[in-house]
């Protein structure tokens, strides 16, 4: 392997990769996907889209999931800094409802893995943050699932500092909670 580090989280599946970033005077380089090192750390399966976004300081977005089509996720931040968050909705799992959250920056330049059939959102920290993440199955906008991003039961702790106002759209405010899954 040798070109990332792989840190394995209280939730099994989910994985922070630090990749290795060549830097001098010039600047730097790295490599944000190489297939063979991410199959050496059990990542290996087809990405079949990418996505780009960007948000402003205080946008919550999520916590999503695909319902029919989950989607495997590897996330990373191209410029600012995020409060990045996982929820488990694995069926059987010994974690199940259970959440995981990292900060991911263009400074710390990680990468979170999220497997299927999670929950996924963010929190933007820093002025602006562009965001992007590989797929491996597409968008199916008629497939949307989510959860209320301050459902009690699953209790994330999102770092909002006094002060910050929320941006979260109006779909993401109307979501239910997890218990509303298991009916």
């Amino acid at each position: 392997m040798g070109k990332i580090t792989v840190e394995t989280c209280p939730i099994e599946g989910l994985k922070v990769i630090t990749p290795t970033v060549f830097g001098d005077e010039r600047g730097y380089f790295m490599e944000t996907y190489n297939y063979n090192d991410y199959r050496e750390a059990g990542i290996d399966m087809p990405f079949v889209q990418d996505n780009q976004s960007a948000s402003k300081k205080g946008v919550l977005r999520g916590l999503h999931f695909q319902i029919n089509h989950p989607q495997d996720k590897i996330v990373r931040v191209v410029s600012g800094e995020v409060f990045d968050v996982a929820v488990d909705l694995r069926e059987g799992s010994a974690t199940y409802g259970q959440w995981y959250g990292v900060l991911l920056s263009a400074e710390n330049k990680k990468q979170f893995f999220i497997p299927k059939n999670f929950a996924h959102g963010f929190l933007v920290l820093s002025d602006y943050a562009e965001f992007a993440y590989k797929c491996t199955d597409f968008y199916h906008p008629n497939d949307e699932g989510g959860l209320l991003w301050s459902d009690p039961d699953i209790g994330v702790e999102w770092p909002i500092p006094e002060g910050m106002e929320l941006t979260i759209s109006e779909k993401d405010q109307k979501w239910g909670g997890i218990k509303e899954l298991k009916k």
